[in-house]
């Protein structure tokens, strides 16, 4: 293929899509397992939780009742108003269900809103260490993606100052996500006060990702920046869902709250594109969002001693060090030290994927590279699979990084 230019037939745009990092990384392990190989996943991104009896419940009663039609394209009324119900429980925010839209997922959701939002032209505000689809989804409506670098020194958070230096009259949009997809990082009320001072004065959009809300530890607690600054509910589009909380990734269910006219452009997108979610799902979304989170915070007191363990197992091998994240369910130790160090083969190491990939076919260990999320000279470790398999993977990690020469 000529540099540059897709083959006959394919948008350009295709051309600059870069395939997900994490799934890349999940599908060359299920390949080794496939060879008989056993390889510790500390790249995948959903609990190992089951789905809760309750919900499952809701789902087989749903289609035993014959809720298997097409629904709304935005989704069912009785989970707009459950949303709306929940962002008010938890956020002390008053929405409409005319300003939620239910879509396959909360990626499909950030998706909607890339397309109502974005033209050429456009720049969207993203800090780095960031989820790895968010830039992608920019450039593909378009528009440029502006990578905001923070500082592991001032925990993976974007400081006022940095934002303020990064706002342009092109700026459209500003991604935020606490707990932050790779780090952990929890962004505390006061800085989130900060930065909203600093977005009142520039008239764009905030998309708040806020899909680990629960996953929450030491003390740390999660706000949604327009419960803080009102002045910001007309402009905040808060994206949330059940994959997470509930154990249902593949339930693919995930909602938008925003202003109406935006909501309104997304579910006219959706309406052309999937039409509605899963009309099973959905009603077993209900069930889950009204169950509360007395699941979820089972999940965290597992998670919180899977989190110490991998931490304190990570920083006891030379060449890694590892903060203790208060969100999440990844920790995201630096591992630039080992750069410049060869395999037992000969084979150096001078970067995350290659670091990553030396794991994978020497420890049967998966990570997903740090530079995949913007951040080069770390790595991304999962924690949620069972502490045995941690400490498995721990001592075949240290294994494979005592090797290197």
């Amino acid at each position: 293929m000529t540099s540059g230019r897709p083959p006959a037939g394919l948008a350009r745009r295709v051309a600059q899509l870069q395939p997900s990092a994490t799934h890349a990384i999940t599908a060359k392990a299920k390949a080794l397992e496939a060879r008989g190989i056993r390889v510790i996943d500390f790249g995948v991104g959903e609990p190992d939780f089951d789905t809760p009896q309750t919900v499952k419940d809701a789902g087989i009663a749903a289609i035993q009742e014959g809720w298997t039609k097409y629904t709304p394209p935005a989704g069912l009324d009785e989970l707009k108003q459950t949303v709306v119900e929940k962002l008010k429980r938890d956020q002390g925010l008053a929405y409409h269900p005319n300003q939620i839209v239910i879509s396959c997922g909360a990626k499909h959701s950030l998706y909607n809103i890339a397309q109502a939002l974005f033209d050429e032209g456009d720049e969207v505000l993203i800090p780095a260490p960031y989820w790895v689809s968010y830039p992608e989804q920019v450039r593909l409506q378009g528009a440029t993606p502006v990578i905001v670098p923070t500082e592991e020194s001032e925990g993976f958070c974007l400081s006022p100052a940095a934002l303020t230096r990064a706002l342009t009259p092109r700026t459209k949009a500003v991604i935020l996500n606490s707990p932050n997809n790779p780090t952990g990082a929890v962004y505390p009320k006061s800085l989130l006060e900060e930065l909203g001072r600093v977005l009142l004065d520039h008239h764009c959009v905030i998309i708040s990702d806020e899909i680990y809300e629960y996953f929450l530890y030491d003390g740390a607690a999660h706000w949604s920046l327009p419960t803080l600054l009102p002045d910001l509910v007309g402009r905040t589009v808060i994206v949330n869902g059940v994959s997470k909380s509930y154990a249902m990734t593949g339930w693919r269910i995930g909602y938008a709250a925003g202003p109406a006219p935006i909501i309104q452009a997304m579910s006219s997108i959706q309406s052309q594109s999937t039409s509605n979610p899963t009309s099973i799902s959905q009603k077993a979304a209900i069930a889950a969002i009204r169950s509360g989170t007395g699941f979820v915070t089972g999940m965290v007191t597992a998670f919180d001693q899977r989190r110490r363990a991998m931490a304190d197992g990570l920083q006891r091998i030379t060449g890694i060090t590892c903060s203790l994240p208060k969100g999440g369910f990844y920790l995201f130790p630096r591992v630039s030290a080992l750069f410049g160090r060869r395999t037992p083969s000969g084979q150096p190491i001078q970067t995350s994927t290659e670091l990553a990939a030396y794991l994978l076919e020497s420890a049967h260990v998966a990570v997903v590279p740090g530079g995949a999320f913007g951040a080069e000279g770390y790595l991304r470790f999962s924690y949620a699979l069972p502490i045995e398999q941690i400490r498995t993977g721990l001592d075949q990690l240290r294994d494979a990084i005592t090797a290197l020469r």
